[in-house]
């Protein structure tokens, strides 16, 4: 049978099952704000994050003599549980909120004080031997504790994410190895242009993402700046002298993480520039990876009347009409996951731009969206890798004849016989079908077979030297 306790704040009074560690006014926050769904337990980072913030801010206010060593041990015991995966079903705020965050400060200050409060021996909710304000929010504010705990749950997260960017370089590398004496016909605007090797342009694959690895770990420099200490607007409000400095020194040492305090806090406590950089980032990502998703479903298009250069692994079927059909199934759902990053972008964008004077309340918002983008994206790297770029296989035969049938390789002709008869002899390709041998040797006879041979051998093809005579 459950029981219940009644808890007020300056509202009034809630009753609260007796088995939840949340109060009243996390409470009131379910009861507000019903958006995503998605309650901020989800996000076991962000609590594990608040588990960092609130043990550090108390070991600081214990070491600065303002809160007694009984009520920090129950504090720090309490953190610890959070901190160690426990709980998170007791955060039932929704992820995007009004407040600028404030139920998810007070959702971690209740839950923290009524397992302090166990642990001493007292009942949930008799806040008069551990308050969730008074004591788990000393010295603190909404306004510095929640970011300084979503600013370290991104920077773990983004650890996640360029682990999940390096995995996804090195098997397009590895691709770019098997496949480096595999010649193809290299396209711009989906025509033919010259040839090269599938190795070479799964190496290509492998240096973007390359790119966007060193793109990412430079906006999590950026990230990990925080205004803990700066109370409400960074004045320092209720904290006593040194707070900022000790407490944030002790955040790094209790996390790994490299957080330090902002010079100036008053901006720091408004400024969003690093959630905009890194959502840029992901943007990028987004897009260059997209990109490749679009390159790998035109490559294996077909397989009959299609490019066909390569197979993806077939991993269902593609139709519940036609027959035989199989679709490129793990590129679509990437792709469609890009589509979700870039336009989160455009809100951390407008969420950012929104802030006003001394806080900006929108980080609700930028922080899911964060968070969504991220785990999404590293989820669509690990499928992309596993379930499609580590099954590729190619198709030798047909590439090499593709290239030898194409009209682009009278490119290479050019430094001998000029751009004018090269032209004349596409022209006259185009229209007959024949191919460039059959009339620049065999026909117009102005290059001989042993030029040609030497021309159009794989090694040259593959990496062309300069032929002019």
């Amino acid at each position: 049978m459950n029981t219940f306790r009644v808890e007020h704040d300056f509202l009034g009074e809630k009753e609260i099952n007796n088995e939840n560690y949340y109060g009243v006014q996390t409470v009131r926050a379910r009861e507000n704000f019903d958006i995503t769904g998605i309650p901020i337990g989800k996000e076991p980072l962000l609590i594990k994050a608040f588990g960092f913030v609130k043990k550090a801010a108390a070991l600081t206010n214990r070491d600065l003599g303002i809160l007694n060593a009984r009520k920090a041990d129950a504090i720090i015991y309490a953190c610890d549980r959070l901190i160690a995966g426990e709980f998170t079903d007791q955060f039932i705020s929704d992820m995007i909120q009004g407040g600028a965050g404030t139920s998810t400060n007070m959702n971690a200050n209740e839950v923290i004080a009524n397992l302090g409060l166990e642990h001493l021996g007292y009942k949930k909710g008799e806040y008069q031997y551990l308050h969730p304000n008074n004591d788990v929010n000393l010295s603190q504010s909404t306004n510095d504790a929640y970011p300084t705990a979503f600013r370290m749950a991104l920077y773990m997260k983004i650890q996640s994410f360029a682990e999940a960017l390096e995995n996804l370089k090195m098997s397009f590398f590895k691709k770019g190895i098997e496949f480096s004496d595999v010649l193809k016909m290299g396209r711009t605007q989906l025509q033919d242009a010259v040839p090269m090797t599938q190795g070479q342009e799964f190496n290509a694959f492998a240096t973007t993402i390359g790119e966007d690895i060193m793109r990412v770990r430079e906006a999590a420099t950026l990230i990990t700046e925080v205004n803990m200490g700066a109370t409400a607007i960074g004045t320092r409000v209720n904290a006593p002298e040194g707070y900022a400095d000790i407490c944030v020194k002790h955040l790094a040492e209790l996390s790994g993480i490299p957080v330090s305090l902002a010079a100036d806090l008053i901006e720091a406590t408004y400024d969003t520039g690093a959630y905009v950089q890194l959502s840029g980032t992901l943007k990028r990502c987004a897009v260059k990876i997209s990109k490749i998703c679009n390159d790998l479903r035109l490559l294996s298009s077909g397989p009959r009347c299609g490019i066909n250069e390569i197979n993806l692994p077939a991993l269902q079927p593609g139709s519940s009409i036609m027959p035989g059909k199989v679709n490129p199934v793990i590129p679509e759902v990437v792709n469609q996951t890009c589509f979700y990053v870039i336009g989160a972008d455009l809100t951390v964008t407008m969420a950012a731009e929104a802030g006003q004077l001394q806080l900006n309340v929108m980080e609700p918002v930028i922080a899911f969206s964060l968070f969504t983008s991220l785990d999404y994206m590293c989820r669509a790297c690990n499928t992309l890798r596993l379930k499609c770029v580590d099954g590729i296989t190619v198709n030798r035969e047909h590439s090499q004849q593709l290239v030898m049938n194409s009209i682009g390789i009278v490119t290479q002709l050019n430094p001998i016989i000029g751009y004018e008869e090269s032209s004349s002899i596409a022209k006259e390709a185009l229209r007959t079908g024949k191919s460039i041998h059959q009339i620049a040797v065999v026909e117009r006879r102005i290059i001989t077979q042993e030029k040609w041979d030497e021309i159009y051998s794989v090694e040259n093809l593959i990496a062309p030297k300069f032929i002019n005579h």
